[in-house]
């Protein structure tokens, strides 16, 4: 037999590189030793919540994604851990929901200019109806006794703080919800008891055609009512306010009716 060569001899084999075997680890180290100090098993020691929340948070867009260092790993920085911690002052102290956490980390707030501020700031201070008055420090029920209690998953009061309708606080392991927020559980529940149920192909999602529709038509109309009241002094503004929104909602809910209406008149 002869021996392969020039061309036809079978190349050789590369000694491993030991660089590149240790270079995840040394990328993990660096993560470590760097700037991003923290692990996810830091970031819920340090703040309590758990690592399906903070999960969720990053992909809602409520906190940034960790400095990855291979495919399962990431480091985190004190930023991280400062964020998750105004995360959870805005929703156990002022309990807003996700939504609008998302626009007070984004800055959204920052479209309206200081003008416009100063005045919504003053028309607030001179509101007087309870309803449009957030409390300082709202009373909240066990979330799971108020799904049973009006007939709705935990699955699904979950769902809807995802959409922004409600906000839901985990607190050591206990899930809560605002008394202010019940009204959400109790009509969605009065729904499935009339029979739009999973059987027939209804189900929680189909509440973002109206989270929607509602959101929308806030923005135009915040847009609006400040182009318009934003004018006048700020007693009258708030005085007009508070007594234009019943009138509001009575045309809303009047409206969707006769549009439902014509809609079965069309079909004579």
């Amino acid at each position: 037999m002869t021996r392969r060569s020039g061309k036809d001899a079978a190349p050789a084999r590369r000694a491993p590189d030991p660089d590149r075997r240790q270079a995840p680890e040394r990328r993990a180290k660096a993560g470590r030793a760097g700037s991003h100090p923290y692990r996810m098993k830091d970031l819920c020691e340090r703040t309590g919540l758990s690592r399906q929340a903070i999960h969720f948070y990053i992909q809602q867009g409520l906190l940034p994604p960790g400095k990855k260092t291979g495919r399962n790993m990431a480091y985190y920085d004190q930023a991280h851990l400062e964020r998750l911690s105004l995360i959870r002052t805005l929703q156990r102290e002022r309990f807003l929901p996700l939504k609008a956490i998302k626009a007070v980390l984004g800055g959204e707030t920052a479209g309206f200019a200081p003008e416009q501020r100063r005045i919504l700031r003053e028309i607030k201070d001179h509101l007087s109806g309870t309803n449009l008055q957030a409390p300082e420090r709202p009373r909240t029920v066990d979330a799971k006794a108020a799904c049973r209690r009006h007939g709705v998953r935990v699955a699904e009061l979950r769902r809807m703080a995802d959409m922004g309708v409600v906000t839901l606080v985990e607190d050591d392991g206990e899930a809560r919800i605002p008394e202010d927020d019940l009204w959400a559980l109790e009509h969605w529940g009065r729904m499935r008891a009339i029979g739009f149920t999973d059987a027939v192909g209804f189900s929680i999602d189909d509440m973002a055609v109206y989270e929607q529709a509602v959101a929308s038509l806030f923005e135009r109309e915040t847009a609006l009512w400040l182009d318009r009241i934003g004018k006048l002094p700020a007693k009258r503004a708030a005085d007009m306010l508070e007594r234009a929104l019943p009138i509001v909602h009575s045309f809303l809910a009047r409206y969707h009716t006769a549009q439902i209406r014509n809609l079965f008149a069309a079909m004579e």
